[in-house]
This record gives C-alpha cells, sequence and structure tokens, in this order.
C-alpha cells in the first residue's frame, strides 16, 4: 500500500471503541466502508453519521457475531460483492474475560477464542487473494499483553500473543507481494474494554492498570494508518509501552514468572471477600 487513502475499508468491532474510531479516520479516505459488529443499531447510527460528513462514501453495515462461525461464513461469503481495488482490513474486534480460568465460564471462553482467534485468522484468509491482486494491507488489534502471561486474563494474553505471533509470520508471507501486515499492540486504552470484560461482582469495569498507562484513542488510530504506510511490523502506541515491551523482551522468562507470581490479583481479592 502506497499511499493511506485505500478504495475499501474494512472493520471489525466498529460500533465502539477503536473499530469507531478508525471509521471516522478513515471516512475521508476511501469510496467503500463495511463496518463489522454485533450491534445493528450502533452500526447504524454510525453509518449515517459517516454518510452524512462523507456524501461520496458508501458504507455498508454488516451486523454479525464473530463468535458464530455461521455468522462468519455469511459475511466472508458477501465479501465477493466488494468492488475492486485496494482494500484495508482492520481486524479489531475482541473480547476479554477478567478473572481466574477456574472460575470462568466455558462458553464465554469459546467465545473469546473464536473471535479473538479464528475470526482474525478466517477474515484475513479469505481476503488475502484480493489484497495479494489489487494491493491493500491488514492491521491487526493485538496488545502488549501479547509480551507475557498474565494471571486472571490467562486465555485473553494468550489469544494475543497468537495475533501478534501470526501477524508477523503473515507479513513475511506477504512482504514479496506488496501487502503490509501490521500488528498493533498497545496498552489499556479507554474503548469499555473493561467494562465488556468484567465479571458480575467483580468491582468497577477498569482494567487493573495505572491510569498514566493507558493511550488515548486517537493516538493508537492515527500511529496505527502512519506504521502500516510505513511497513512496520508491530506498533507501539506511546514511549511508555514501547520501553514497556522492550524490557518485556529482555527479562528472561523465569524472572517473568516470579514477578507475576507477585502481581495484585484483584479477582482473587475480591473472590476473598464474598461472604
Amino acid at each position: 500500500m502506497a499511499r493511506m487513502i485505500c478504495d475499501q475499508v474494512i472493520i471489525t468491532g466498529a460500533s465502539s471503541g477503536l473499530g469507531e474510531a478508525f471509521a471516522r479516520r478513515l471516512a475521508g479516505g476511501c469510496k467503500q466502508m463495511v463496518l463489522v459488529a454485533r450491534r445493528a443499531e450502533k452500526l447504524d447510527a454510525l453509518a449515517a453519521e459517516l454518510r452524512a460528513k462523507n456524501p461520496e462514501l458508501e458504507v455498508a453495515t454488516a451486523p454479525c457475531d464473530l463468535s458464530d462461525e455461521a455468522q462468519r461464513a455469511r459475511l466472508i461469503a458477501a465479501f465477493g460483492t466488494l468492488d475492486r481495488g485496494e482494500t484495508m482490513l482492520i481486524n479489531n474486534a475482541g473480547l476479554g474475560d477478567h478473572g481466574d480460568l477456574a472460575g470462568s465460564e466455558p462458553a464465554r471462553n469459546r467465545q473469546m477464542l473464536q473471535v479473538n482467534i479464528c475470526a482474525l485468522t478466517e477474515l484475513s484468509r479469505a481476503l488475502l487473494p484480493k489484497l495479494m491482486e489489487q494491493g491493500g494491507g491488514i492491521i491487526n488489534i493485538a496488545s502488549l499483553a501479547a509480551e507475557l502471561p498474565i494471571p486472571d486474563f490467562a486465555v485473553y494474553a494468550a489469544s494475543k500473543a497468537y495475533v501478534a505471533s501470526f501477524s508477523e509470520a503473515l507479513r513475511l508471507e506477504m512482504k514479496e507481494h506488496g501487502v503490509p501486515v501490521l500488528a498493533v499492540c498497545p496498552g489499556p486504552v479507554h474503548t469499555g474494554f473493561g467494562d465488556v470484560a468484567r465479571r458480575p461482582g467483580h468491582g468497577s469495569g477498569d482494567v487493573p492498570f495505572k491510569k498514566w498507562f493507558y493511550t488515548p484513542i486517537p493516538t493508537v488510530v492515527e500511529g496505527s494508518i502512519k506504521a502500516l504506510i510505513k511497513g512496520r511490523a508491530r506498533y507501539y502506541p506511546s514511549l511508555r509501552i514501547r520501553l514497556c515491551a522492550w524490557f518485556l523482551r529482555m527479562v528472561p522468562l523465569p524472572v517473568l514468572r516470579l514477578a507475576m507470581g507477585f502481581r495484585p490479583r484483584r479477582a482473587a481479592a475480591e473472590t476473598e471477600k464474598k461472604p
């Protein structure tokens, strides 16, 4: 992708948070946009807003529960109707669950794996022939959590490690075709993720990080687009996050294990408080 403007942009998890921000940022730089998320009413409202501000933009909404294999298949089949031209795929949709694995809901774990891993992989695979022939790129939203195992976020962190590794390998496969693939690895971002990841009765929806560690949504979005255009493999959206990622890669695994063993566990503490 030699320029920022693409003919088409496909965004998953577009009804809120980073996905919604990507849609607003890219609406003026493409001809067609496909918004994917579970909440149809949210997608319709965003689509109407984007059309009003960008009269020449064609916006299609695709309500889809990406944890459902049949719905994913229908979404992928619809990709065949897209116009020709460069396409940017932004795999932003993701689920989390804050709490120990022993107390988790098996159905929730399956949903998380289906959305964070299966959907991202299948959508990327479905569009690769088009990208190889007509150009474009892929942005996969991973996380700083991909760098280490996190108690109380065991499944989520492991799924994001998959996203980061998958993106690195796919980038190398696509290099000769001129298709950039980027793994975005932010720390915590104020997107409502914590509220969705929170289990009933487990306190506030905030993800347990210091407030100074959060990155503004516009910084993540703008930096991700620039990083994709430059052909970078990963994007860490602040100096603090980059230094943290570098530190985590340099520290021996036994030391990380020891450190994570002493990490305060809010989920465990709240469980002990229950009568």
